[in-house]
């Protein structure tokens, strides 16, 4: 007789999950359990596919089974031999005289569910059950555009991501430490800062494939700093550079003044811009060109200005001692007013 008509000894159920290669990726077998009747059916076994992958549940039987059957939930799929399904992803594995299975090409979510062996014999009916769960690898759908924002500003950066299990959203900064930061689908930054521009990377996953990353450039718009001036202390007739360089987003426009008169090109001036950097060059130096001079950094954030100085030969460790003395009092002033008021 043939492995799918006559009596039936044991049964049991193998889940192999190909991806592509002879080898299976994942295998689950269970052997060893008894045969029992639809009354008294073994508790379902859960096993798991990826999706995508191609599932074959094996089912094996004797050689004294009368009618054997596939079935997805109450839908018959093969009666025998003959397929009841339309899906053409699904065909049966009959290998040898004893093995009945089935086999499921590109799983999807779709195909999740219990399957049921039911076999027949004069005496008895059995059944060996497996619920078929579909993981489905991390997949971020929704992520932030790229933003440009104010200094001090509140912000908020979004990354949707699905899949099965439902994926973990994790963000960094990805500045030197890279550290985790503290949000998963929504990310709430409160009056950010210069110190916090940069790539952020957003990353889902679920263990079932390698996580799925995006990411969102923030840029920070502020008001310009003067970080560095140079002075100079050139010669009559010798040539005088002041040099002048500021931090701003986005990028500062300089302007020189000496008093309250701005300069410009000509008649001995000549400016240059170099980016976040600008040089006052004053050619064949007077004594009417010693003095202070202003540097002034501007945006539609706001402005900054430093004082940088075109000094006499010889004098401009005098000029910065004066500074130095003139500071050291004013702070022997604050503090004893401090005593005095008892602050």
């Amino acid at each position: 007789m043939s492995a799918v008509a006559g009596g039936v000894w044991g049964l049991k159920s193998i889940l192999f999950l190909h991806d592509g290669s002879s080898t299976p990726a994942h295998q689950r077998t269970l052997t060893g359990f008894p045969v029992r009747s639809v009354d008294m059916q073994r508790p379902t076994d859960n096993v798991t596919v990826r999706q995508g992958d191609t599932a074959v549940i094996r089912c094996y039987v004797d050689d004294r089974v009368s009618r054997v059957a596939w079935l997805n939930r109450s839908n018959i799929i093969f009666a025998g031999r003959d397929k009841w399904s339309l899906d053409p992803r699904v065909e049966l594995v009959t290998k040898g005289q004893l093995e009945y299975s089935l086999r499921i090409q590109k799983v999807d979510v779709y195909d999740e569910g219990q399957y049921t062996c039911s076999i027949q014999t004069k005496e008895l009916s059995l059944t060996s059950q497996v619920f078929l769960i579909v993981q489905v690898p991390a997949n971020i759908y929704k992520v932030s555009e790229d933003i440009t924002i104010n200094e001090g500003s509140n912000v908020t950066l979004t990354c949707l991501a699905s899949g099965r299990p439902d994926p973990m959203i994790t963000w960094r900064l990805l500045n030197p430490s890279a550290e985790p930061l503290d949000g998963e689908e929504y990310l709430d930054i409160s009056g950010i800062t210069r110190t916090q521009a940069g790539r952020y990377e957003c990353k889902a996953s679920n263990d079932v494939a390698s996580p799925d990353v995006k990411y969102v450039n923030v840029i920070v718009n502020y008001a310009p700093f003067i970080k560095d001036t140079k002075s100079s202390d050139p010669q009559v007739g010798r040539m005088g550079v002041l040099q002048c360089e500021a931090s701003a987003i986005p990028k500062p426009e300089f302007k020189w003044y000496r008093d309250d008169k701005r300069l410009s090109n000509g008649q001995g001036i000549s400016i240059q811009m170099m980016g976040s950097r600008t040089l006052l060059l004053v050619s064949n130096v007077t004594e009417e060109d010693y003095g202070n001079y202003t540097c002034v950094a501007t945006n539609r954030l706001g402005i900054h200005n430093a004082s940088v100085f075109l000094y006499r030969p010889g004098t401009a460790n005098n000029i910065s001692g004066a500074v130095a003395v003139s500071q050291s009092l004013w702070l022997f002033l604050g503090s004893l007013t401090c005593l005095l008021l008892k602050c």
